[in-house]
């Protein structure tokens, strides 16, 4: 194509909203900051991970290039993932630069916790507005075996009580449930949500695992989770956000904080999802089931302008996958696509 047409295209698709070809509207921005991690989740990472080389890491002023790009197009809140996004270095000042873009309302990170207590109040200050924590145990030694790392787990809670003390707008707990390794604690973790009044996120156990360990017997559907926590607590669920990943439960005596139940695999919300991903490396992922991904990168770093890239978006977008509805409709296997620690979540 001309520079001519390509520059025709951009103008067509300026501040246009970014939308698929099911009528689906991005409004969410998942970002993997790194795909390095401390912690070695047998459902996560591989054995031997072989990082990125530095250079092909997005550097911070690419990053809020795009999210300013993106915020253009209508979306309004951005998400920090990993790898572990806190081993980036100065990560609080991307997420400064990002506070700086007015269009954009809300900024989060998944983290596993290691780093939140010397590092919490700096993302509070720098403009981080939520914290999610993916905690997959509360055995102490149960939890180092799954993170195949020893004596952190008193560190990760030490991470959770100081980001409370610190009052981000909402702290949610993530853990991913696995047939004959955690599902013995799906009551523990519902205590804790009442203990606490943290939102509990349950989420189904999915291929992105880098062994490839997944299997369909070592997944506990979500209806099976909500049946557990109610032989001793009534749940009553609430009215689902638009283009949210989970079903929220509050407590029916009104104790304590929710419970949400993500069922990626048995009941997945794909219809309305409202989310795009990009690696560290620089791939616009439209989907984390679907197997397409588009370098953004090599536009960046090639003197492309923004409409050029808000238009090779658009394109990338407008291909996203239909999702694991269709696959479950048509009896099809999921199966592995890329492990998680390069996706970011």
């Amino acid at each position: 194509m001309s520079d001519n047409g390509r520059k025709q295209i951009a103008f067509e698709h300026r501040n246009e909203q970014l939308e698929d070809r099911f009528g689906r509207v991005a409004r969410k921005f998942r970002i993997s900051v790194t795909d390095r991690c401390n912690f070695r989740c047998n459902f996560c990472m591989p054995i031997k991970p072989v990082w990125l080389p530095k250079s092909e890491i997005l550097t911070y002023e690419e990053i809020v290039r795009i999210a300013r790009i993106l915020a253009k197009m209508g979306v309004t809140k951005i998400r920090l993932s990993g790898g572990e996004p806190l081993m980036r270095r100065d990560i609080d000042k991307l997420i400064s630069m990002l506070r700086q873009i007015p269009d954009i309302k809300t900024i989060a990170v998944t983290t596993n916790g290691f780093y939140l207590t010397e590092m919490a109040r700096r993302l509070k200050e720098a403009g981080l507005d939520s914290v999610t924590i993916s905690l997959h145990s509360l055995k102490p030694e149960r939890f180092d075996e799954i993170v195949g790392k020893q004596g952190v787990f008193e560190r990760v809670m030490e991470g959770l009580r100081v980001a409370q003390e610190l009052g981000f707008d909402a702290i949610k707990i993530n853990v991913v449930i696995v047939r004959g390794c955690n599902d013995d604690e799906i009551l523990d973790f519902a205590e804790l949500a009442r203990k606490t009044g943290l939102t509990v996120r349950f989420i189904e156990y999915m291929p992105f695992d880098g062994r490839k360990f997944w299997q369909p017997e070592l997944l506990v559907p979500g209806e099976e989770i909500v049946r557990t926590i109610e032989t001793l607590y009534p749940l009553v669920p609430l009215l689902r956000e638009q283009g949210s990943t989970a079903q929220i439960y509050r407590f029916a005596d009104g104790i304590g904080g929710n419970i949400g139940i993500i069922t990626s695999m048995t009941a997945p919300f794909c219809s309305d999802c409202d989310r795009i991903r990009m690696t560290a490396d620089g791939k616009i992922i439209p989907c984390m089931f679907g197997k397409d991904e588009y370098d953004v990168k090599s536009l960046l770093r090639g003197g492309a302008s923004d409409d050029e890239i808000a238009s090779f978006i658009r394109h990338a977008f407008w291909n996203k996958f239909a999702g694991v509805e269709t696959l479950l409709k048509e009896n099809q296997i999921v199966t592995h696509v890329r492990p998680m620690y390069k996706l970011g979540g």
